[in-house]
């Protein structure tokens, strides 16, 4: 798969929509994850993350502004035990539920589809990382319409066994920018991770396009114990 920097990557797409990353630190001791929103719209733009408990959650800046809170208002990350799930949308809950019960990553999401929100049917694209005893693996899957047909909705799941030190991937919503927006193809890009947390943070959230951007949340969990370091960002302040 052809590697590009995530700086590049960001910055040569206007819109990536939503993203996820994730992936191992250079030095191997660390999990790597991050979620990014962006909004083209006055209703998609006034948000900012919050931590909620282990996790986060999305909530408007401006309480006043808010149009409609289907789709942009759902918890992107929780923590269930040791398995760390980041979605963009509210099947958060369905994989925290469904892996409760014992489901695998991919039954959980066996309910859901992409979003309803047409002519784009968005696509669901979710990850969770399992660091346990000094190990670390993950999965991420993508939920999207078979090229635009509502009745249609493909899944794909892919699944890291053996992260590599240095490594990352990437998905997100959409190719670019576009109307209707182009939904992801592939499986999730190559991409690089750092040491330092607050030197990632910074490189992710001053690559992503500025008018966009919305909010970015990021994590470094800790694979000898499980504890984790989070910082988050938010354009409205």
């Amino acid at each position: 798969m052809e590697f590009k920097s995530i700086a590049t990557r960001l910055s040569e797409n206007a819109y990536p929509g939503r993203g996820i990353i994730i992936g191992r630190t250079p030095d191997g001791s660390k999990a790597v994850t991050a979620y990014f929103i962006m909004g083209r719209s006055t209703n998609s733009r006034n948000r900012v993350f919050v931590e909620d408990g282990e996790g986060i959650r999305t909530e408007a800046f401006d309480p006043s502004l808010m149009e409609d809170p289907s789709l942009i208002i759902y918890a992107p990350v929780r923590v269930l035990g040791n398995k760390t799930i980041v979605t963009n949308g509210d099947q958060t809950d369905t994989i925290y539920a469904g892996l409760d019960k014992q489901l695998t990553f991919e039954a959980s999401l066996r309910s859901r589809k992409f979003e309803p929100d047409a002519p784009n049917l968005t696509p669901r694209i979710s990850g969770v990382l399992h660091v346990e005893s000094g190990n670390f693996s993950y999965a991420m899957s993508i939920l999207k319409s078979n090229n635009g047909n509502e009745a249609a909705c493909n899944r794909y799941t892919f699944a890291y066994e053996t992260p590599i030190a240095g490594e990352a991937r990437f998905i997100h919503t959409y190719m670019s920018d576009g109307n209707p927006l182009p939904s992801f193809e592939g499986e999730p890009e190559l991409c690089e991770t750092v040491d330092d947390i607050d030197a990632y943070t910074e490189l992710l959230w001053n690559n992503l396009n500025e008018d966009n951007k919305v909010s970015l949340f990021v994590r470094y969990i800790n694979i000898a114990d499980g504890s984790y370091e989070t910082r988050i960002v938010n354009k409205n302040q």
